[in-house]
């Protein structure tokens, strides 16, 4: 009987094998699960639209066409939507992440003038809140109704991130930060040449955090842009195409019937994208993890 063995030369046992095979099924057939949505929605898109309506696109594309790509990009309104939700998600997402560092350092300081109270009164808002009205009138009378800058102002304090970068922050040894005191540094000096590189890890999972918030978003936009049709998000852009064909599909007319199948197609073609964007941001963000994570360890 032939015996498997491993990289390391160690022989694998029956039951091994056995379980290396669920093992490699069971995470196979949720990994096809989660993969298979993305891939119909792409071959939707790249299908006939006659063949998508009547239902014949299954596993492979029918009638291969790149129209619907084509129709997105003289669309103007969705280049617009999707500059305003790249602009949105960039600015938030970094203010938010040195925001939330430069906090969470802070706080951890005893020397920071009433640092516990701040601290307790930054994170007692993640329980209580006025509510959605309170909020919109609150946001009226700043001026951030059809104003680009509703979509970065509210977003830069983010009391959970300060809460993660605070532990991190903690876990770090204090005694690189006192060996850099020693020799004159002061808590920015301290923060932006030691604390920074450390807590990159956590920095990097936060604007992953940050940046699907953004990027899918669309309520803020719908509520606050109201009169701004060119301050409108992808998200809402795919909102109201969503409400459109559910409203045309309602009508019985053969013309509305047409529009519905145009709306539809349109619908998907935003759909896939408004993924593929976020979708590039998930390799690079876990690369760079790996790459940072054994910064913050200290040698022997």
């Amino acid at each position: 009987m032939a015996k498997f063995k491993s990289k390391e030369g160690f022989a694998y046992k029956p039951g091994d094998i056995i379980f290396y095979i669920f093992d490699y099924l069971i995470f196979g057939i949720f990994t096809l699960s989660c993969f298979f949505p993305f891939y119909y929605l792409f071959i939707t898109t790249i299908s006939s639209n006659d063949a998508v309506n009547k239902g014949l696109v299954r596993f492979y594309p029918i009638g291969i066409q790149f129209q619907n790509y084509i129709d997105i990009v003289n669309r103007s309104e969705v280049l617009t939507a999707f500059v305003v939700t790249i602009a949105r998600t960039v600015l938030a997402t970094a203010l938010m992440v040195f925001a939330s560092a430069l906090v969470g350092y802070l706080v951890t300081k005893k020397e920071m003038w009433h640092r516990t109270f701040i601290y307790r009164f930054i994170f007692i808002t993640m329980y209580f809140n006025a509510g959605l009205i309170p909020w919109y009138m609150n946001m009226s009378m700043l001026g951030l109704t059809n104003n680009f800058l509703a979509y970065i102002i509210p977003g830069i304090v983010a009391p959970y991130n300060i809460i993660l970068v605070k532990t991190y922050v903690e876990s770090i040894p204090a005694e690189l930060e006192e060996s850099a005191q020693m020799d004159g540094a002061g808590f920015m000096t301290v923060f932006m040449r030691i604390i920074w590189p450390l807590s990159k890890p956590i920095l990097a999972t936060i604007a992953i955090f940050g940046a699907v918030g953004n990027w899918n978003s669309f309520t803020d936009s719908l509520m606050l842009m109201q009169q701004s049709q060119n301050l409108r998000t992808l998200q809402h852009l795919l909102y109201n195409y969503l409400t459109m064909s559910t409203s045309l599909n309602e009508n019985a007319s053969s013309a509305a019937f047409e529009a519905a199948r145009s709306v539809v197609a349109m619908k998907n073609t935003v759909s896939m994208v408004s993924i593929i964007p976020i979708l590039m941001v998930y390799p690079f963000m876990m690369k760079y993890f790996e790459k940072c994570i054994m910064l913050g360890a200290v040698k022997g």
